[in-house]
């Protein structure tokens, strides 16, 4: 005839092997938890220091266009020079301009295409209107202040 108290005994057995296998062992325990969580910790700050450097880099950049940017509206504007401010072949600034601002952050994404549709209305019009030359200008400054701003929010 079976014991009825074999059972819980076998039980109890159990319990107090797992209570004292796990006193001995928190050390090891807690050392795994703690080396666990650094390793988490460790990963995502990488990532994160990765994304800053991408961001970081892409705002340099445009910031270089940019500035080679306003250099042809200024020669093609002001000084009517149209070699070194042909706007017909610095398209590709514009376009390599929208392109990093996708990458720099979303308000200089923004401000990235809106400067496109800016350069695409009013590109044509240089030299010979001071508001389209106002507007393009206005448009280039308004993506270097957002590309500005997310550069000085990096951490």
């Amino acid at each position: 005839m079976p014991c009825n108290n074999c059972a819980g005994t076998a039980v109890s057995i159990i319990v107090n092997t797992f209570r004292h296998q796990l006193r001995q062992h928190s050390v090891a325990l807690v050392s795994l938890a703690i080396a666990l969580t650094g390793l988490a910790y460790n990963t995502w700050r990488n990532e994160q220091t990765e994304a800053n450097r991408n961001v970081r880099t892409a705002g340099v950049e445009l910031l270089l266009k940019l500035g080679e940017l306003d250099r042809v509206v200024f020669f093609s504007h002001y000084d009517h020079d149209q070699i070194r401010g042909n706007p017909r072949l610095d398209w590709a600034y514009v376009l390599t301009i929208r392109d990093l601002g996708s990458l720099a952050g979303v308000t200089a994404g923004d401000a990235s295409s809106n400067l496109v549709t800016t350069w695409e209305q009013h590109w044509s019009r240089l030299g010979k209107s001071d508001e389209s030359a106002d507007r393009i200008s206005a448009a280039i400054d308004d993506v270097r202040n957002n590309v500005l701003d997310v550069l000085v929010a990096l951490d």
